[in-house]
């Protein structure tokens, strides 16, 4: 690994790129659970009301990167913020980036271990998902953004398998989607709504990846492209799930998506859910990979080290750092079948939502009142 080879620019990215990546860190596992925690057919305007808000706050963000200060990088950031304020949260970052790291992984080990390897040890299924993460990272950042079109490639027609024959009869029928209006409104769907935000949340780490995304105009319309891919999504895996579990059994089942797959049948292939979840290994590896870049390089500025060389030692380290309290935590607090999966689910949930309303708002805030300042 060569001096500065993680974090060189060489190019910049645009356009699809930024299509993709939206998509990508919007969907992250939200897509496998997404159904049992809506369960009710209204949700599928709460999913719209959502998609619109998320896109207002894409505007939002948007503002920062067709700003002057997103064409100097990192020392944008320093000319809008202060050297010392940059520090300070990105260490405060390191910490949402570690949670979405840590229960990104163990969800789709679970996945794995509960469909494919039952038998398996989970540490060696974490040792496994975790090492193509870092191996991808490794290779730099322009390298792992380039990986998201790979990903795309390898899952994008995995949505295409609800529309037959889950929107088709007999399974599909219209009354399972009744009632479209609620006749009443309890915690639970605030909980749902807040779980929505958080699964549209992610474009706002398009700001670490400000040096190597092409800013100009157009960026409002990329990453409007990629919210409505999302949103489609969503929509079209809830609404089949409507059709198949129902409501009333929907909120009873674990990894509705994947149980919905396994009713396919295929005179090739005997378990298509084992062929689903296996290629959307690619997928999780990239949104490992990315975040662990942007873990490092966050502690990188922390530290005050960021004009210093990158090291094998140095990346390596943090490697080694998050993979321990990754089995710490899969050890002794996430057990399957207790309530510890749901909590740190939870945490994750308003860590990324938190994330999501705060950093586009705060940016256009602080260019506003720059300008006014000078």
């Amino acid at each position: 690994m060569s001096a500065f080879s993680l974090f060189e620019k060489k190019s910049t990215f645009g356009s699809v790129y930024v299509i993709l990546i939206v998509n990508r860190l919007q969907l992250l596992y939200f897509l496998f659970i997404t159904p049992m925690f809506l369960v009710q057919p209204y949700m599928i305007w709460a999913i719209i009301a959502v998609g619109i808000l998320s896109q207002l706050n894409l505007v939002l963000l948007s503002k920062w990167f067709t700003s002057n200060f997103a064409a100097m990088g990192y020392q944008g950031f320093v000319k809008l913020l202060g050297e010392r304020t940059v520090r300070f949260f990105a260490f405060i970052g390191l910490f949402p980036i570690l949670i979405k790291i840590v229960v990104t992984t163990l969800h789709y080990v679970g996945t794995i271990s509960q469909f494919i390897f039952p038998s398996m040890k989970i540490s060696w299924l974490i040792f496994f998902v975790f090492g193509i993460s870092c191996f991808v990272a490794s290779h730099g950042m322009e390298n792992t953004i380039r990986f998201v079109v790979i990903a795309y490639l390898c899952v994008f027609w995995m949505i295409l398998l609800f529309f037959y024959p889950f929107f088709t009869p007999p399974i599909a029928a219209l009354h399972d989607l009744y009632p479209l209006i609620p006749t009443e409104w309890s915690l639970h769907s605030w909980y749902a709504l807040l779980f929505l935000w958080s699964a549209f949340s992610g474009p706002e780490y398009l700001i670490c990846l400000t040096p190597w995304l092409d800013n100009n105009q157009k960026m409002l319309k990329y990453l409007t492209i990629g919210n409505i891919l999302t949103l489609l999504e969503y929509l079209i895996v809830f609404i089949a799930s409507l059709f198949f579990f129902g409501s009333n059994y929907l909120s009873k089942t674990n990894y509705p998506v994947v149980n919905m797959v396994r009713f396919l049948q295929s005179p090739i292939f005997e378990r298509i859910d084992i062929i689903l979840i296996s290629v959307d290994l690619f997928h999780f590896v990239f949104n490992i990979a990315i975040l662990l870049l942007f873990f490092y390089g966050a502690t990188r500025i922390s530290l005050k080290r960021l004009e210093k060389q990158t090291t094998p030692i140095g990346l390596i380290s943090i490697y080694v750092a998050i993979f321990v309290f990754m089995f710490i935590l899969q050890k002794w607090f996430w057990r399957p079948g207790t309530s510890d999966i749901n909590i740190w689910v939870t945490i994750e949930m308003w860590s990324g939502a938190f994330t999501y309303l705060l950093v586009p708002a705060f940016l256009m805030i602080a260019i506003r009142r720059k300008g006014r300042v000078q």
